[in-house]
């Protein structure tokens, strides 16, 4: 029976992703036009990202068609830039928005595109739970009307939208 627990524990650090219960990935996703950089509009604080402004993430296809993911932003604190780089996968198909991504090795977390609005203009990005989500921009800003679209549907989920942190992008620090 410890077997089957360790296989478990196992399975769930290092196998598929999650998605929030009432969230549903994009489906007739086409990652080739998701590609490219993306300005970070909002977000939840959590560790990897506290005191981050002009923070951006940018995509591109590795060769054996995992997505390359390089995040980036200015800690205002520390008055300095910091990046990470990750590997995103599909956890089913390539054409359902629901990846897995790793930051650190073997530990993958769930990365849900949930809506996209425009020609793959603005998305919003699901974690693997309501502790995670993103609202993101091909520009540092987002009209009005997307932004309380996705701030709906992310309430209609479970969100705490009020907790989200509105990023300021510097045009001295792109």
């Amino acid at each position: 029976m410890k077997d089957i627990g360790l296989l478990v524990l196992l399975f769930g650090l290092f196998g598929c992703a999650s998605i929030p219960k009432k969230a549903e990935a994009v489906n007739n996703f086409k990652v080739d036009k998701y590609l490219g950089k993306w300005y970070e509009i909002a977000r939840f604080d959590f560790r990897f990202e506290r005191n981050l402004n002009n923070t951006t993430a940018e995509y591109s296809l590795n060769k054996d068609g995992s997505v390359k993911v390089l995040n980036k932003g200015f800690n205002y604190l520390k008055n300095e830039w910091t990046s990470a780089e990750g590997k995103a996968k599909f956890v089913k198909d390539s054409e359902i928005a629901m990846l897995k991504v790793s930051f650190f090795g073997p530990f993958y977390t769930g990365y849900n595109v949930i809506a996209l609005e425009g020609d793959y203009e603005y998305a919003l990005v699901a974690g693997k739970n309501l502790k995670y989500l993103w609202i993101l921009s091909r520009t540092p800003t987002i009209p009005d009307d997307i932004k309380t679209k996705f701030l709906e549907k992310a309430s209609e989920i479970g969100y705490n939208t009020e907790e989200m942190i509105w990023v300021e992008h510097s045009k001295n620090k792109n």
